[in-house]
């Protein structure tokens, strides 16, 4: 990691700050995707979700790509042959610094920080995947920067614009269940806990293994961690949570307008320091909205819905409020119970269509309005998800005090929230 980083002038003068809402109207001239006023986009990570994320901005000029696999990389590499490619993305954001507007980070989730973080500091706007960091102290880092330097940023949780979720906010916010007190909301299945890492096997010839370790402490190559299942390594990934949780927590979090807990607590199977579980519940506190809101990775419907006798098949939400309640997922919303809403009619949309979900960055990145998934938004969400992770890690329940980032004297959670560097990536 270079060092010292020349700090240049945002190419965005004006953003305001967003809250998971798109305004809507006009994009104005310097919004349009006319050739003269395509940005110049940097790919860190394009294989994999990187290759979709690429997709997704191939409109613009993509003028450089990064990836430490050059078999993974291939397709992308061919597809873009003008781009300039490198392994490394440090060099490239030094080498390319004035010929880069914008960056799109889609490494696994230890190497978010220090990509995103050198790309800010150089005054390039950002798309981030989710979950935006590996640690609680890595995304509010990021979520200050981005605010300091006053960059376009979009956290890729693309689910946001989808019909469905618009619905359930608005009735959230319409107040059609009331007064909402609690919110379970869930991500079926049981991946997690990977076989015990292979050893003895050779770094392949394609891959930089070095660069892929980045930060995390070294060790011998294994193609347990790479190239996908390190998401269920604590070291690299941050598990199906980590995984999911932005996008299912979406929800809840914009209707509610949360923003940060000041409880967690977590419980699961007995904990591996290495390798994520295979299911986990945990519980957050919000005094501010006076929610409580639970997170569950598991096999079978959590236990509210068994209570009502309700099938959460298709469904990842629950709201319960003082007139009802509202069972929703990515593609359908139940308010509930039906009987009672059986007459009641729909109140008209309000939330406007997006226009894409990274065509809304590139309209933020030329000044317009800020993406909805902007890091002041998405920060909180993705460290609330990262929280839940820590309760779960540390074998209990604390308080949290998200302006210090300090968990109350809990040892064990402390020692999750910031995690160590290795030599030559500490910042």
């Amino acid at each position: 990691m270079a060092t010292h980083i020349t700090r240049r002038e945002s190419l965005q003068t004006a953003a305001a700050i967003g809250a998971g809402f798109w305004i809507g109207g006009s994009t104005s001239a310097r919004g349009d995707d006319s050739p003269n006023e395509k940005l110049n986009v940097a790919c860190i990570g394009i294989g994999g979700r990187g290759a979709a994320n690429l997709g997704g901005v191939s409109s613009q000029n993509i003028v450089a790509l990064c990836d430490v696999d050059e078999k993974r990389a291939g397709n992308a590499f061919e597809k873009h042959s003008k781009a300039k490619r490198f392994q490394d993305f440090r060099k490239m954001l030094d080498e390319m610094d004035g010929r880069i507007d914008a960056v799109v980070v889609s490494t696994p989730d230890h190497t978010h920080y220090h990509a995103s973080m050198m790309a800010m500091r150089m005054g390039k706007h950002l798309y981030c995947e989710k979950p935006m960091a590996h640690s609680v102290w890595e995304i509010r880092e990021m979520t200050n920067m981005a605010k300091k330097m006053k960059l376009a940023t979009q956290l890729g949780v693309q689910r946001h614009t989808l019909a469905n979720m618009h619905r359930s906010v608005e009735l959230i916010k319409g107040g059609a269940i009331g007064k909402v007190s609690e919110v379970h909301s869930w991500m079926g299945g049981d991946r997690g806990m990977p076989d015990p890492a292979k050893t003895g096997e050779n770094v392949p010839a394609h891959l930089n293994w070095d660069l892929w370790l980045g930060p995390a402490a070294d060790r011998p190559y294994s193609s347990s961690y790479c190239p996908y299942s390190w998401r269920f390594w604590w070291d690299f990934g941050t598990g199906e949570t980590g995984n999911f949780g932005c996008h299912i927590l979406d929800t809840p979090f914009w209707a509610l307008d949360l923003k940060y807990p000041n409880r967690v607590d977590g419980s699961g199977p007995e904990v591996d320091l290495h390798r994520a579980s295979k299911s986990m519940t945990t519980k957050l506190e919000f005094p501010d909205q006076r929610v409580t809101l639970h997170w569950y990775h598991t096999k079978s419907d959590p236990p509210i819905l068994k209570e009502h006798g309700i099938s959460g098949k298709g469904m990842n939400t629950l709201f319960v409020g003082t007139d009802g309640m509202l069972l929703t997922g990515f593609g359908s919303l139940k308010l509930l119970p039906e009987e009672k809403f059986k007459s009641f009619k729909t109140p008209e949309k309000s939330i406007p269509d997006s226009p894409g979900f990274y065509k809304e960055w590139f309209i933020a990145c030329k000044g317009g309005e800020p993406a909805t998934c902007n890091f002041d938004y998405s920060g909180p969400l993705s460290e609330t998800v990262l929280l839940a992770n820590t309760a779960y890690r540390a074998g209990g329940g604390f308080d949290w005090d998200a302006k210090t980032l300090s968990t109350g004297g809990h040892k064990k959670a402390d020692a999750l929230i910031r995690t160590e560097f290795r030599k030559g990536w500490e910042v």
